[in-house]
Parts: structure tokens; sequence; C-alpha cells
């Protein structure tokens, strides 16, 4: 029996339409160049978005071909998230953090018809310009340079009024959305989210026990605009009409600071190292900054029970979230469940530092090495699999990748994770991290952990290093808050006591900063080539 309901597509086009129909007079605000900052409405932001939609129409845009982008985080880009799917096409976001060959390769493998650059990353566009082959080329122009011969002015092109355009006739499942995997071996995967999935995504990441958005709110997405669609921040905060806020290219503590305060930001999005920098410069000068009440959404690895603590004194709730590329990126999330109302602070900290529970309509399992599906008992140790509308089923041109999929078509994450009998997902290593010593497994995760609650230590990091007699033994790379006095043994002797003796690091060495991916993470493979002939005798 056929239900009586109507159906309706869910498309991007509708969400934008619902903002400039509730919410015309709300503002979006982006950091320039400069540090001045464009100010102007969703009413703004509407029409320039529609523009955008018929001048890609009008250039012969057709459904489902790639538009990249090179951007950083602000106006034009999000008119870009909404404008190219409008027009049928698919948003194609490149990661300016990428060496420019991976660049060129990622922009040829996608097929990118048209590319819309800022002026100030022509630089980087010119270092693999003669890699690829875009058809037309679209300059932002963020400062006062001149357009360069043979490309366009983006302002020039979306010039035409669209008040009487239509949206192309399009399908939910029709790609909307393109990012590539950031991995540090092989090439990166194309993800290719739809209209469907992304709708989804952003409707339920707004619910209470998601992002908990409001139009009372202000958000500023920290995370790139290139990665997992900024967290599928710019779509859910268009959806529920947030006053946005966008840094642009200065994503340095203080600066985001000044945004926080001034533009009364109450919701934020980064991963842990800008919060690691955030909180030392709340820390360095605590009666500098005046901040509003905040959530502070914290993804791409876990943060320390320790950090939670720091930024609680602030009154500055971090919330941990769990995802991937793969996954649109919102998996799970940190919110105390009712259960935990009268639990002790300890355990209510506990919680807060996991990866949380499951989103609605995401499953969740782990699975062993020989393909057991484990219970949800807190100890039982494997890797984290998943299904839902808005997890990939498999990569855009690439037939090779088994691999990353179950038999029956749950995504293999490669994280390592117990879950416990509420359904919160402890991860203690990506599968490529974690450390087998003696036939018995340490996570790399819970030692970084443990030393970062040290009050001497900015960072650590922990990889594997061969033992002559234990096959891998763990080695903390350990960077010292500035001006700190800190010694190997005062590290072991912090860990001793908060861990079994089996599971300190066998060595402590010192470094000046931690080797990051383009997003951000910890580069662990990075730290295993730079300490690839440690010697542990003569350590």
């Amino acid at each position: 029996m056929q239900s009586t309901m109507m159906t309706r597509p869910l498309l991007l086009d509708d969400i934008l339409e619902r903002a400039a129909r509730q919410y015309p007079d709300t503002e979006i605000v982006s950091n320039m160049p400069d540090k001045s900052r464009h100010r102007y409405t969703y009413r703004d932001f509407y029409k320039r978005a529609r523009q955008l939609s018929q001048a890609l129409v009008n250039a012969g845009l057709k459904r489902e071909e790639r538009v990249a982008t090179l951007m950083w985080n602000h106006y034009a880009h999000l008119e870009a998230y909404f404008g190219i799917p409008g027009a049928g096409g698919v948003l194609h976001t490149l990661n300016l953090r990428l060496a420019p060959d991976d660049i060129a390769w990622i922009a040829n493998h996608a097929s990118d018809r048209f590319l819309i650059v800022d002026d100030v990353l022509l630089p980087l566009l010119e270092k693999f310009a003669d890699k690829v082959n875009f058809e037309r080329i679209f300059v932002v122009s963020l400062t006062d340079q001149a357009i360069p011969e043979g490309m366009e002015s983006y302002e020039d092109f979306i010039s035409e009024p669209a008040d009487d355009f239509v949206y192309p006739d399009k399908d939910e499942n029709d790609g909307c959305g393109m990012c590539y995997t950031s991995g540090t071996t092989g090439n990166p995967k194309g993800v290719l989210y739809s209209h469907r999935s992304t709708c989804l995504h952003s409707l339920v990441s707004a619910l209470p026990d998601g992002m908990a958005l409001s139009a009372r709110d202000c958000v500023l997405p920290v995370v790139p605009m290139f990665h997992a669609n900024a967290w599928g921040l710019p779509y859910s905060a268009t959806l529920c009409g947030l006053k946005q806020v966008f840094p642009g290219p200065h994503m340095d503590a203080p600066s985001l600071l000044e945004l926080f305060e001034e533009e009364k930001v109450n919701l934020a999005g980064g991963v842990p190292t800008i919060w690691m920098a955030i909180i030392e410069a709340l820390e360095a000068e605590p009666q500098r900054w005046k901040l509003p009440k905040m959530r502070m959404l914290v993804g791409g690895s876990a943060v320390p029970e320790s950090m939670i603590r720091r930024f609680d004194k602030f009154d500055l709730s971090i919330i941990q979230a769990w995802g991937m590329t793969e996954t649109s990126p919102l998996a799970s999330m940190a919110r105390l469940k009712p259960a935990f109302d009268d639990a002790d602070e300890d355990a209510r900290y506990k919680q807060r530092a996991t990866a949380g529970f499951a989103a609605p309509f995401v499953d969740v399992r782990i699975q062993d090495d020989d393909g057991n599906i484990l219970p949800w008992n807190g100890e039982d140790v494997g890797e984290i699999q998943c299904s839902g509308p808005w997890i990939t089923a498999k990569y855009f041109d690439l037939d090779k990748s088994e691999d990353k999929f179950t038999d029956d078509g749950w995504l293999r994450t490669g994280d390592i994770a117990a879950i416990d009998r509420h359904g919160y997902i402890r991860i203690t290593d990506r599968t490529k991290d974690v450390i087998k010593s003696g036939g018995e497994w340490i996570s790399s995760v819970q030692l970084e952990n443990e030393i970062m609650a040290h009050d001497k230590v900015a960072e650590a990091a922990v990889i594997a290093r061969p033992h002559p007699k234990w096959g891998e033994r763990p080695l903390a790379c350990v960077v010292k808050k500035s001006g700190a006095d800190l010694t190997a043994d005062e590290v072991m002797n912090f860990l001793r006591g908060r861990m079994e003796k089996w599971m300190l690091p066998e060595a402590v060495t010192f470094i000046d900063e931690v080797p990051r991916t383009s997003t951000g993470k910890f580069n662990k493979l990075g730290l295993r080539q730079q300490f690839e002939d440690w010697d542990w005798e003569a350590a």
C-alpha cells in the first residue's frame, strides 16, 4: 500500500530558498585578508548564490559536472556551496594545504571543468597550472591585485540578475558535493555526496543531541571549508538560519579569539590542534578575552580529558564528534545521556572524552580480525564499521577499494574502538597506529592523552618503533610548553600509577613540533619516517 505523502525530493535548493524566506536579515560575516570584515545578509547571499547558479548554467555546465573551488572560509565559498549544486553541478573543494602535484592529481581525477579561486591563492595555482586543464577560471577578488590574463572575474561572472532563474531538474540522489580523503599513504579517494545525504546530515546534525542548532546561535567553522564540507556546518547553519562568521585565511588563536568575542560566536568547530592553541592563549592572558559561553566542536582526532577540563574553567564546553570524509562526516557525538545525570564528575568527564554515541540513522559495530561482531561491553576492541544514509558505499571512479568495505556493505573506518553498554564509542587507535608489544595491544591515543595531562606538555604523539625483544615498543614524542623545563624522567614518573607498566613508553624524546597532515591532524607517518632509524640502546 502506498502512503498518502508527497514524494518531494530532498534538495539543497530548498535549504537556500528557506534561508531567504525565513531569515533574510540574518548576517554573514567574513574576515578578509587585511582583517577588515565583509558583511551581508542571507538576502544578499541568496541573490548571489542564484546568480552563480544561473551563470554556470549559461556557461554550459551539465548535470553533475564538477566545479572546483580553491578557497578559504568566506562568503563567496558559501555561495559556491549552494550555487554550484543549484545549477545541477557538483561542488568539489580542493584542499589548498596539499602539495601542488597532489592538488593537480585530484582535480584531474575528478575531471573538474571549472575552477573558482581566491586571488590570494593564485601563487599556489601557478605551481600546478600546467598540470591541469580547467575550461574557465573565475577569480574571487579579496585584495586589490589584478586578475591574470586568461582568467575571469568572479564578480563579473555572476553579475547578471537571476530573478527569473529556474533550478534545473535534478534527483535527490544526484551528486552535490565532492571531497577527497586526506590519507597519508596512496592516492586520495573521492567521496561524492548527494543532495539527499547532505540534507539528511544537515537535519540530524542540528538535533539537540547533535550540534543543538538554533537561529539564535552564531557559528564559526574553523575547520576549513575544503575539508569534509566544513563538517556540514555551512549547510546545517543555513538550514537553521544561524548567523555565520568565517575566519578567512586567519586561523591563528588571537584572530579567532577576536572573532569569537566581537561577533558573539557561541558555536565553533575545529580540529584539536586549533583548540590547543586557543586554550594556551586563554591561559596565558585569562583577563584579555571576554568570550560568550561557547560550545566548541572537536573532530579529526580525540582530545584528552585534561583539555576538556581546562576549557570548562573558562565556561567553554568541548564537545567531541567522530567521523571521516566517508561519513559526511558526522557519525557520532559525545553528548551526555540521562543515565549520567547523577554520575560523579569523573564519570561524566570520562564519557565526554569518548567519541560519543552514533547519530540517528547511523549504525555502528565493532569487528575483530577474525570477522566476529563484538558485544558492546566497553572492553572488547575491534575495528569500527558503520552504515547509514550519509555513509559512502564506494569511492568515486575507483574500482579497487573492496578492502574498505565489508562483504555486507559496511564501511571499514580503520579506527579501533570499544563500545560500552550505553553505546559510547571509545576510540583507542587507528589500525595503522596501534602498537603491538609482546603480544599485547597498546593504544597510542591513550598514551598521548595521559602525557598531555602534564601541565608542562603542549603536545604529544606516540608511535611504534621496532624492538628486538618485544616486537614493537612505544616512543613518546613530546612538545614542551613554551619556557617549560621538562625531562624524560618527569614524563615517565608522571605516567607511573596512571597506566600499567608494560604500556609505558620505552623512551621519551622531545621535539619542536608534531608534524601535521593537510587537515591539521597529527601526522604519525611523518613521525615514523623521522624516527625510522631510532636506536633503543642509544636512547
